[in-house]
């Protein structure tokens, strides 16, 4: 049975998250409804992550076993018609060998958190980015971000439901970065802790506001208790951008940009 890889964009506002959930809306019930609209199948739809309630996705990497005689293009186009009126579209879809796995072959994960930091309401960017309204100090955040970077354990930053076996990762990337009014902080590992991100953007917040010190930041990191965390931030600003795959770790981000 032909395995196809999904490229899934989608806006988390209105889904209890990706994974299917008992009581309430979740991102893989409505596109595994609409592989069944099309094919007639029951299909298990496994992803490269599992995002929260409220958390968005520019493209995350999805695979199923469809037994289809329609084209990449063609089941692209019928899910598509069978997603609507989710705020979910496949963007791309391709075959790929039975062995290829969304989550196990994935080697990196890349987060996008969005802060606006203005005093005036938020209307486009509504529920897509977190509002701040006293000033930020950007640099400050990017500064402590580098002490996040590394290997370490994060308990302090973990969901007290994470499933994760150990606390311990291995964070390749925490950058933060200021265009005008927005501040964006990108994040990239191997794997992430239920709630890490938001976690350490909470904390980053209050160094950028001028509430936290970069020691009390590695004091709550080296206190490996969730107590000690300043401030969860809100899922509405957190997107997953992309996952990666061996054959993508080779090239440059240049190469894949194109």
């Amino acid at each position: 049975m032909p395995r196809f890889a999904l490229t899934l964009e989608f806006d988390g506002g209105p889904f209890f998250g990706f994974q299917r959930q008992k009581d309430g809306p979740s991102i893989q019930r409505s596109v595994e409804a609409a592989i069944h609209g099309v094919t007639g199948q029951q299909v298990a739809l496994h992803s490269a992550g599992r995002t929260d309630a409220g958390v968005h996705a520019v493209a995350m990497r999805c695979h199923c076993d469809i037994d289809t005689a329609l084209t990449p293009f063609r089941l692209t186009g019928a899910i598509n018609a069978h997603l609507r009126p989710d705020p979910i579209a496949v963007t791309q879809c391709e075959v790929v060998s039975d062995d290829w796995h969304a989550r196990f072959a994935c080697v990196e994960r890349r987060y996008l958190y969005r802060i606006v930091n203005r005093r005036a309401p938020l209307t486009l960017d509504r529920e897509r980015a977190w509002q701040i309204v006293p000033e930020v100090d950007a640099q400050a955040m990017h500064r402590a971000a580098q002490l996040l970077v590394g290997q370490h354990d994060f308990t302090t930053f973990r969901s007290a439901h994470c499933q994760s076996r150990s606390p311990v990762k291995t964070l390749d990337r925490l950058d933060v970065e200021r265009e005008g009014e927005e501040i964006r902080i990108h994040a990239a590992a191997r794997s992430f802790l239920h709630h890490q991100v938001r976690s350490m953007v909470g904390c980053l917040a209050l160094v950028g506001m001028g509430r936290w010190s970069e020691e009390r930041l590695v004091s709550a990191l080296e206190a490996r208790d969730r107590q000690r965390l300043g401030l969860n931030a809100p899922p509405h600003g957190l997107y997953f951008m992309e996952a990666i795959y061996p054959d993508q770790a080779k090239e440059s981000p240049q190469e894949r940009d194109r």
